[in-house]
């Protein structure tokens, strides 16, 4: 049997400028010396660093299996080697997403995103690497399901013989952290009344249901879980394997030509639309935002990395832009008002509690 490539991507925010706006190339640099010690101690085969808005995102090639200490610990470093450049530049919110102080194994549960998939590769291998800032997990859902399970979107369900049999979706429950595994298309209608409620019921990972051979990873770490409170948005990453049993490049982007409304925004605590944008555009300046999200296509080739592609650098996007942008003058005319402002449990890990408890002995029974 051929030796597994593992694809890891985790992401953190560790540092911006100005606010929340966007990584400076100074906090990449720090990461790029980590991970190229990475390289020379055969922890990592080849790497990619990115950004999106105010997160930095490590995309790393090995032969060591999912949720590996070597890998986790040499991502975890990079950001720490990031966070004290932050911190000598005086940035904004240096070391954010840095919630523990103590390496315990894997980044998982400390902070930082994660996304992972182990597979042997094929003759050929195109997978997309997307990631999203401004927003929460949640963001993926509407997309991923379309990408996956709905044939309006993905034709290859129904004219490709390799995808007939569907796929299956792994479903995790955040606020109970367990999980469901159901299937597509017979559990179609269950899966959208769990994946429906964005905040709480999240994809994990996508499966073939022919072989079982994974197709998706998306991280679902929830920040104010970790900590508690609020301490800045998800801001997720995701893995998706295209062509040949899998849905094509272009099926895999077609959900994200809608700019559907998701949670995050200013202060996590808005709703707005899901703009597609290039790598140089996905900075965040109007309201710190709106949210937006990233699509890099590369190729896997024993183990490197070729690429990547800027597919949503596309002029074919341009109306989804266009349309993002009507849909945020809209919502933002809302100002505090729902449903802009988020409702009153997705507000119970912000700043606006405190500002209830200061007034609590104002209140009187009716």
């Amino acid at each position: 049997m051929a030796e597994k490539t593992t694809l890891s991507v985790i992401k953190a925010d560790v540092g911006s400028i100005p606010g929340h706006v966007v990584a400076p190339p100074e906090l990449l640099e720090e990461c790029e010396i980590e991970l190229n010690r990475g390289l020379t101690e055969n922890t990592i085969n080849d790497f990619y660093i990115t950004r999106c808005g105010d997160d930095i995102q490590l995309i790393m090639t090995h032969f060591s299996g999912e949720d590996n200490t070597d890998v986790h610990r040499l991502a975890y470093d990079a950001f720490l080697r990031a966070t004290k450049k932050a911190k000598e530049m005086k940035l904004y919110g240096a070391g954010q997403d840095l919630l523990k102080d103590t390496f315990s194994g894997n980044v998982k549960g400390m902070g930082p995103g994660v996304a992972e998939i182990e597979f042997e590769e094929r003759r050929s291998d195109p997978v997309i690497v997307f990631a999203a800032d401004k927003t929460d997990p949640g963001a993926f859902s509407l997309p991923f399901y379309r990408m996956f399970v709905d044939p309006f979107c993905t034709p290859g369900l129904v004219i490709d013989p390799t995808l007939q049999e569907g796929f299956s979706l792994e479903i995790h429950d955040i606020k109970e952290n367990r999980k469901i595994t159901l299937d597509a298309p017979e559990d179609t209608y269950k899966i959208l009344a769990f994946i429906g409620s964005t905040g709480r019921y999240l994809i994990k990972r996508v499966y073939r249901r022919s072989d079982g051979e994974i197709a998706a990873s998306l991280s679902t770490e929830k920040l104010t879980h970790i900590a508690g409170k609020y301490v800045g948005k998800d801001d997720p990453v995701a893995i998706v394997r295209c062509q040949s049993g899998f849905p094509s490049v272009g099926e895999a982007l077609e959900p994200f030509a809608f700019p559907h409304l998701v949670s995050g925004w200013m202060r996590g605590s808005h709703r707005g639309p899901f703009m597609p944008v290039s790598q140089e555009d996905a900075r965040n300046s109007r309201l710190d935002g709106p949210p937006k999200v990233i699509a890099l296509g590369f190729q896997i080739n024993k183990g490197t990395l070729v690429g990547p592609e800027d597919l949503f650098s596309d002029v074919a996007y341009d109306r989804t832009r266009e349309k993002a942008q009507e849909v945020a003058d809209y919502i933002r005319r809302h100002g505090p008002f729902e449903p802009h402002r988020l409702g009153e449990e997705e507000m119970e890990y912000t700043t606006l509690p405190q500002i209830l408890k200061s007034l609590e002995s104002k209140f009187k029974k009716i």
